[in-house]
This record gives structure tokens, C-alpha cells and sequence, in this order.
């Protein structure tokens, strides 16, 4: 066992407000973390931090009020490779879920038909904490899964990685970067890293999620800052965007006040402008990337 205690996620916004903004239909939520029952759906020896008290039926509450159909659940990595819970929950309606997984090297070509069978649709690399596969190792396993037209998800800081065409140059499947590629506000939208994110996505081999704005905002709980990164990616590249809330909001940095979730759907708002480009990011590129 670990020396220190893992962090104890506190819960999100139990009073959240209705959006001010009317989603289309089939919306899609495609970035939440589902949590269940610790006796059915036990953590891994020493998690990474504890998961906030929080249930798949209030999720689904959650995401009834706001106005979403459609989600993916991106599988929490306190349960490690066991991926039971997002599974269950595509089972019981498999047109309006599908999961990113967590595996590794070791997973048996039997284990990853399983998977897609059973609605996962990617496996998630996390660059920023050095969580899961390394970069070498997405790549190897990526020739195994692209029968599947699966996609690798991963969480990177872009200012790290400024040239991003070229280090996934001969990656074998699409890539998928989580949250804007965790733009450095103090740098503007024409950094070096940001902008290489919009060139990797102008190659038609990449996506990116319009996600989690807290996460590298300055400006709590309004997020103005986040603005201009928001739409400088959707005016260059709209139909490589998708959108998701990043729910419960676990491991945010200290002091960050808690979302309001109906805020963050009045985001969409200030971020996408025309309704051309609401269907495409909300419910057709969500169609084509995960195949609901």
C-alpha cells in the first residue's frame, strides 16, 4: 500500500441549473465518468484517488434534465483493466452508450473482441500523469484493434507536443485528443502546440474533444478565456470535434469550484455559433466516431 492516502474527489454540483441553450436531438456526451457500487464493481489495490459517492442513476438524471441522449463513458482508471462497469451500463441500452477501455499490452485478442462486442469503441492513454500505455506501446496495439475501427484516446498537455502530425505520422489508427489538448491560456490560440493540434486535425487521422474547460481556465466557473480556443477549433475544423462534460469532475485542481453542469452546456453556446456546426459536433460527428 501507498504511504499517503489517494485523494478523496468531493461530490459535483448537486444544484445544477437548466441551459439556457436547446441541444438537438441525439446529443451526445462524449467524455463522463461512470462510478458504481465498490461491492459489485470493486477499486484496483492503491486507486489513483477515490471516486466521489455518485451513481449511474444520477447521471442519467443529469443528463435526462440537460437534454442528452447519447454518451460515452470513459472508462475510470480506479478500476483498472476491468471495464465491467461501462459494459453493463451499454447493456442495458446499447443504442445510447458506447465506452473508451482501459487494456494493456497483455489483452488477449479474445478479451479485445469481447470489448467491441460489447461497445467500446477505443482504449485511452493518459501522457499528462503516465497513466496506462506509453506512446510506443498505443502504437502496437493499435495494429491489433484497427479491424475494429477503433481509436486512441489520449490526455496530453499539446505545448509538450507541438508537432503532432508528425509524431502520429504512421500511427495505425485514428487519435482522439482529450479536452482541446489542454491549451495554455497565458499563450493565446497561436502557440506553437495549439496550433500543430488544429494542423493534426486538418489531416482527417485526428479528432479532438471540446471538453472540460475548468480544467486549464483561468477564469472559474465562467471560462471566458476558454472562448477563443473553443472557437478557433471550430471554425477550422468542425467536423473533427466532439463535445463532452467531463462529469463528475474528478482529480481538479485545488481550489477549483465545482461546475455547474447546466453551465457547461451554456459553453456550447458560446462556443459554437452556427447550427450547422451544433449538429455536426454534438450528434454527427459522435455518430461516425463511436458508431452508434
Amino acid at each position: 500500500m501507498s504511504n499517503s492516502s489517494p485523494f478523496q474527489n468531493p461530490l459535483p454540483c448537486r444544484e445544477t441549473s437548466l441551459p439556457k441553450i436547446t441541444l438537438p436531438k441525439n446529443a451526445t456526451d462524449c467524455h463522463c465518468h461512470l462510478f458504481g457500487d465498490v461491492v459489485k464493481y470493486p477499486l484496483m489495490q492503491d486507486p489513483a484517488y477515490l471516486p466521489p459517492a455518485v451513481s449511474v442513476e444520477e447521471y442519467m438524471q443529469l443528463i435526462e434534465k440537460l437534454g442528452i441522449e447519447r454518451a460515452v463513458i470513459v472508462h475510470a482508471n480506479v478500476y483498472g483493466q476491468d471495464n465491467s462497469l461501462a459494459l453493463d451500463v451499454i447493456a442495458s441500452a446499447p443504442d445510447r452508450f458506447r465506452a473508451i477501455g482501459l487494456v494493456d499490452e497483455s489483452i488477449t485478442d479474445a478479451e479485445l473482441e469481447r470489448l467491441h462486442l460489447g461497445g467500446v469503441r477505443g482504449f485511452r492513454c493518459n501522457l499528462v500523469n503516465q497513466i496506462g500505455l506509453s506512446l510506443d506501446a498505443a502504437k502496437k496495439l493499435g495494429e491489433r484493434v484497427k479491424q475494429y475501427n477503433w481509436h486512441t484516446q489520449f490526455l496530453m498537455d499539446v505545448e509538450k507536443m507541438p508537432n503532432l502530425r508528425e509524431t502520429f505520422a504512421d500511427f495505425p489508427i485514428d487519435v482522439v485528443i482529450d479536452h482541446m489538448g489542454r491549451p495554455v491560456i497565458e499563450q493565446g490560440v497561436q502557440a506553437k502546440g495549439f496550433q500543430g493540434l488544429i494542423d493534426f486535425l486538418k489531416t482527417g487521422k485526428a479528432w479532438s474533444k471540446l471538453s472540460a474547460p475548468y480544467r486549464t481556465s483561468k477564469d472559474p466557473l465562467f471560462y471566458r478565456d476558454i472562448v477563443p480556443f473553443a472557437q478557433a477549433l471550430v471554425e477550422a475544423v468542425p467536423d473533427r470535434l466532439v463535445w463532452g462534460f467531463d462529469w463528475p469532475h474528478v482529480n481538479m485542481a485545488p481550489n477549483t469550484p465545482m461546475p455547474d453542469d447546466g453551465e457547461l452546456v451554456n459553453q456550447i453556446g458560446a462556443w459554437i455559433q452556427s447550427p450547422d456546426n451544433l449538429q455536426k459536433v454534438m450528434v454527427d460527428n459522435p455518430t461516425r466516431l463511436y458508431g452508434f
